[in-house]
């Protein structure tokens, strides 16, 4: 086996800690770093004293505020979600349901604001969360507005099922998309959970290509989709505006 790099220890000490495991004794990072315990003590020391790691008074380490403000100058992270805030408010203040914003990265969506709604529907979402592009409303979103060739690859992949609902079947995924080309947005209906539905539409950047997507989450029971669209699209076109998009006359999204 290739021996690790300095950098690459580095890295697999931060990449230990995740939505599930946000809190981490040292033993536990050495494990799931899959490094020594003296190689892990040395490595978490040089990242608590730079800041990217704290330790917290029953000795159990977190991610520290050094990476938070790093993440801030990242433009598909805090600096995209600041200029959406005021838009995504508007958005929540029109349906009072569940928001969110995600960018892509890979095959997955990754999402970077959301503003909890008066629904009880169960939403799997929480900033940084990830889920397949095919499994969500802004996934489909930004799927459909991706080059045909990279489409075609991630239409012939893996599409794991979710629900009995998710859209597994390529051809099926295939004219989703044409949809949301077509329309504008996205329509997601029970297929992370079974009770849940997103409209979702595309944001795009100055030079008109599609950078996010902004989504409304409600209960799948008495959606009511023709009335929740416009708003998403609204919202998302607010955006695109904001980030210097200048659409097209009769533009869809």
């Amino acid at each position: 086996m290739t021996p690790r790099s300095a950098p690459d220890r580095l890295l697999a000490v931060l990449a230990a800690f995740d939505h599930e495991h946000p809190a981490l004794r040292l033993t536990d990072i050495s494990r799931r770093a899959g490094l020594s315990l003296s190689t892990a003590h040395r490595l978490v020391r040089v990242l608590s004293a730079w800041g990217a790691l704290e330790r917290d008074p029953e000795g159990r380490y977190h991610v520290g505020l050094r990476l938070w403000e790093l993440a801030a100058l990242a433009p598909r992270g805090l600096g995209l979600r600041q200029v959406a805030l005021p838009y995504l408010e508007d958005l929540y203040e029109a349906t009072h349901e569940n928001v969110q914003l995600a960018v892509r990265d890979g095959d997955e969506v990754v999402y970077i604001e959301w503003l909890s709604g008066r629904s009880a529907v169960g939403v799997h979402i929480r900033v940084g969360a990830r889920w397949p592009l095919h499994a969500t409303g802004v996934g489909l979103a930004l799927l459909a507005h991706d080059d045909p060739a990279r489409q075609e690859e991630y239409c012939a992949g893996p599409l794991p099922a979710f629900t009995p609902y998710t859209l597994t079947d390529p051809a099926r995924l295939r004219r989703a998309l044409a949809e949301v080309r077509r329309t504008g947005v996205a329509v997601s209906s029970r297929q992370v959970t079974d009770d849940a539905l997103s409209v979702a539409a595309p944001v795009r950047g100055a030079d008109g290509t599609v950078v996010a997507a902004v989504s409304v989450v409600v209960p799948e029971a008495g959606a009511q989709v023709p009335v929740l669209a416009p708003a998403v699209r609204l919202a998302a076109r607010g955006i695109s505006r904001a980030l210097g998009w200048l659409p097209d006359e009769g533009a869809t999204g």
